[in-house]
């Protein structure tokens, strides 16, 4: 990446009017809505603590200031705050007040980005209605009547100082970031409050004495892509405003670069056959969603908890392109059992696959593979999945699922939860 070459083509250009606009709480904020109830305590959405999903997904405001955080364990939570009210999430409502506010969000523009439910960019730029903050005053002021929630929106030149705007002040806030003030904003801030950079690359940034975002701006880019590689390109231009990256049109079908679930079990894993059970229901999950999309998958990637929250994950290329139950699983397993000891008990697992084509191209035949057996493994997938489609998820398991059934009783494909797109 040639940073220079980037500012020299978009130095003379009129600068993009870009909107990020964030939801404040919104699980939290929507459950309030529809409990009057509860809408002056402490109230925190999360997941089931009894199945040891207890994780803290949304807060209120009121819960906010106990200093309640999202990602910390419902107990940890109640500490704070012993008189937090916790409810389960209803994500067929989110969703419905997310395609509300995209409602709204096109009567601006087209060019709508969403970046999970509750988050979305916006360009602007044609607009004639107004400004940048005026259509961001406008569309505050339409969510907080129209819908009853309320939305922080950063007002910016690209999408980086967008985002960063919509956190820099909320509830209820616009935050414009401009050419003139950015520095001023921006830099002071943390290095891990810019966008991708998460804890292992605050701790990497830390080490060479890196703290802040201006300190990003300012730092060498060749001594920043010796300690991240291509990372250290690419957060040297968000630190600087070097994004050019365009909001995608609402209309658009975004890449799907991974298919993937995961669980936390009720109770702790403790051999290889007790992850044996849990891989057969996450691996047809995973495979039933890829033939769905019409895929195959040439890479599986495994990520493995252990009971004191420790995680790795460790990926593996296949020898041909599959979306077989039987192969997916096959590797998956076989990542486990070359990676992990077992000298911790495993509370969470997930699979991945990634790396697609589609499944109507052309296979190479393989003189090592069974090829009769590989036409019988696609019958019975076909025939499987027709099954679960027709009379749900339970009406047929291989017989390894049913010698633990607190392993083996859950449904990811029809319960998995949607998670923010990644913005790369």
């Amino acid at each position: 990446m040639n940073i220079a070459n980037t500012v020299d083509k978009n130095k003379y250009k009129k600068d993009r009017v870009i909107l990020h606009s964030d939801c404040n709480g919104f699980y939290a904020s929507v459950e309030c809505l529809h409990h009057p109830e509860i809408r002056n305590k402490p109230v925190a959405v999360s997941g089931d603590a009894e199945n040891r999903h207890g994780i803290i997904l949304a807060k209120n405001e009121i819960a906010k200031k106990f200093g309640i955080k999202t990602g910390e364990v419902i107990w940890q939570a109640k500490l704070k705050c012993p008189d937090l009210i916790t409810i389960p999430p209803h994500f067929d409502l989110y969703k419905r007040f997310s395609k509300m506010a995209r409602r709204i969000y096109s009567d601006y523009t087209d060019k709508i980005e969403p970046f999970g439910l509750d988050e979305a960019w916006l360009d602007v730029t044609d607009n004639i209605g107004g400004d940048g903050y005026t259509i961001a005053k406008e569309i505050n002021q339409r969510i907080k009547y129209e819908l009853g929630i309320t939305v922080s929106i950063g007002v910016s030149f690209n999408k980086i100082f967008a985002k960063f705007g919509s956190d820099y002040k909320k509830p209820d806030a616009i935050t414009v970031i401009d050419r003139s003030n950015f520095k001023d904003i921006v830099w002071p801030a943390p290095a891990q409050d810019l966008l991708y950079v998460g804890r292992a690359t605050k701790r990497k940034l830390n080490n060479i004495g890196i703290y802040t975002i201006g300190d990003i701006a300012n730092t060498s880019i060749d001594v920043l892509h010796n300690q991240l590689g291509k990372w250290g390109y690419l957060i040297y231009g968000f630190a600087n405003g070097f994004d050019s990256s365009p909001v995608a049109h609402m209309n658009s079908q975004s890449e799907v670069k991974s298919i993937g679930n995961s669980t936390t079990t009720p109770i702790d894993m403790k051999t290889y056959d007790d992850v044996k059970v849990v891989m057969y229901v996450l691996c047809d999950s995973v495979c039933r969603r890829m033939r769905e999309k019409g895929f195959m998958a040439k890479a599986v990637e495994i990520s493995l908890r252990d009971n004191k929250l420790n995680t790795f994950s460790r990926q593996h290329s296949l020898s041909a392109y599959t979306n077989l139950t039987s192969d997916i699983r096959k590797a998956a397993l076989n990542l486990v059992k070359q990676n992990y000891r077992f000298n911790k008990p495993l509370r969470s697992i997930g699979v991945a696959v990634m790396d697609f084509i589609h499944d109507d191209i052309p296979r190479q035949l393989n003189i090592f593979e069974d090829e009769n057996r590989q036409i019988q493994n696609e019958v019975l997938d076909k025939t499987v999945d027709i099954l679960k489609k027709r009379f749900g998820n339970y009406i047929v398991c291989p017989a390894v699922l049913l010698g633990n059934k607190k392993l083996s009783a859950f449904n990811p494909k029809d319960d998995h939860t949607v998670h923010p797109v990644s913005y790369l």
